[in-house]
């Protein structure tokens, strides 16, 4: 891809509570968008099924109707993202190594594979892409 000066674009890579950021229209929303404008958004094919976690999650406590749900997944499916391998060898020695889940190591793991910036509303993940060597895309 890319941007409107025929330079390539640069590629960020985003986990879900970024993009669900941006779906709910939380506080760090405008952050989030000016931080990726012109940026070729990514993410580890989980993120998909993260999100639809999440809505389905929201829904149960109430926190979204139903058909909000499904708006919301109208936008989410709108949203333009390249999905990313991930070494899942990598992915599980990072998770083990420190004591994360694997949906969160596979963002670790594709944003070093891929020497993309990482963006995520999660600090202890942010603390451990640091420890890695990842580098962060900061939200103001």
């Amino acid at each position: 891809m890319y941007n409107c000066t025929g330079m390539k674009k640069e590629g960020i890579l985003v986990d879900a509570s970024a993009v669900l950021a941006v779906i709910l229209e939380e506080p760090e929303k405008a952050s989030i968008v000016k931080a990726t404008a012109g940026c070729e958004a990514k993410a580890p094919g989980c993120l998909r099924w993260e999100v639809g976690n999440a809505f389905s999650a929201m829904a149960k406590r109430c926190r979204l109707e139903p058909e909000e749900t499904f708006a919301a997944l109208k936008v989410f499916e709108r949203i333009p993202m390249q999905e990313v391998e991930v070494d899942l060898g990598e992915a599980l020695e990072m998770a083990l190594e420190n004591d994360i889940y694997a949906y969160d190591a596979y963002y670790l793991a594709a944003a070093k594979k891929h020497r993309v910036e990482l963006l995520s509303l999660d600090q202890r993940m942010l603390e451990i892409a640091k420890n890695e060597g990842i580098k962060i895309r900061k939200i103001k």
